[in-house]
């Protein structure tokens, strides 16, 4: 199924900006900016809404306004209200299996102890179905320490910047994966990259 709805997870607010909690919402906001489409704010869907033409597709964007744990508030609000099915959606989040710079796409799973797409899942019927993100930012060691690992303070700027270039999916990727050819995508995707950290193109058959 075609991607209707991109959705990138973070808390409100400067003091969470920068964390690695916060790259989803980093990379939704990028999105919007590359392709001129403005968030603005939106009560009844707990977030800021935004809808634009992607790469030809009309996408709607999402950035909820809540805090991490509670994001399937707003997912769940615009899925119901623009009739979007849970295949429809890509959910862009921070990853603690993978180390900064190192960046995965993935068709449906469980929420692996994440809890925004726990929250998400709940919200969209416990259905799982909606195309992952999972973009890197390392694991603290110390599971007791993941909390402020995550919130606590700013992501270095080295692991920052490894995080967003790899998470930056180059046109050809972005059109696989908007039309639902996540399979296609995924070669493209994880496969050798470019020196300017973007996939390189698949070799022709």
């Amino acid at each position: 199924m075609a991607i209707r709805l991109l959705v990138g997870l973070g808390n409100p607010g400067k003091r969470y900006a920068r964390t690695r909690h916060n790259i989803g919402a980093w990379w939704l906001e990028s999105m919007a900016a590359r392709f001129g489409v403005a968030l603005k704010k939106q009560r009844k869907f707990q977030g800021l809404v935004g809808r634009g033409d992607v790469l030809g597709r009309d996408l709607l964007m999402l950035l909820p306004a809540t805090y991490v744990n509670l994001s399937g508030n707003a997912v769940g609000a615009v899925a119901r209200f623009h009739k979007i099915a849970v295949e429809q959606i890509l959910v862009a989040y921070d990853e603690v299996a993978f180390p900064p710079g190192v960046c995965r796409l993935r068709g449906g799973g469980g929420h692996n102890g994440h809890n925004g797409l726990k929250d998400v899942i709940a919200a969209l019927g416990n259905q799982r179905d909606f195309t992952r993100l999972r973009i890197g930012v390392g694991h603290p060691g110390d599971p007791n320490a993941m909390v402020g690992y995550l919130t606590g303070a700013p992501m270095p700027a080295a692991e920052r910047l490894a995080a967003q270039q790899a998470a930056t999916l180059a046109d050809e990727v972005l059109a696989l994966v908007l039309d639902g050819d996540l399979p296609n995508a995924m070669n493209m995707f994880h496969g050798p990259r470019r020196p300017n950290g973007q996939a390189a193109p698949a070799a022709a058959s």
